[in-house]
């Protein structure tokens, strides 16, 4: 197996067993570009900040004044853009997530 199958599998197992609360999500980050299409490596300090993700996991969502539960505007599988800083780092079964409160997310990517 790849890293890069292992590295899925290992968040996928974990989005299995994590589940935010509220209005949190679980992040993927998409991984840094570290080679040109010229096949140039670029130096990690080159390297520009990753600032979009897939969300791999949902909370019910959040809470308003008299308890009714106010649904998510994203889902499982969204891309998003993430801002500069921010978020939880988490590391479970070598897998590296963030978590975010869903008005921290910038925008929703249309693919």
């Amino acid at each position: 197996m790849s890293a890069a199958a292992a590295a899925k599998a290992a968040v996928q197992a974990v989005s299995r067993r994590l589940i935010p609360m509220f209005d949190r999500v679980v992040v993927e980050k998409a991984e840094a570009v570290t080679r040109t299409k010229g096949g140039i490596v670029i130096p990690e300090k080159a390297q520009g900040k990753v600032l979009q993700g897939t969300i791999v996991a949902v909370g019910p969502g959040g809470r308003n004044e008299r308890g009714d539960t106010i649904p998510l505007s994203v889902a499982v599988g969204d891309n998003v853009l993430l801002p500069e800083y921010g978020g939880t780092k988490i590391e479970l079964d070598d897998a590296e997530l963030f978590i975010y409160r869903e008005h921290d997310i910038l925008a929703k990517l249309n693919k």
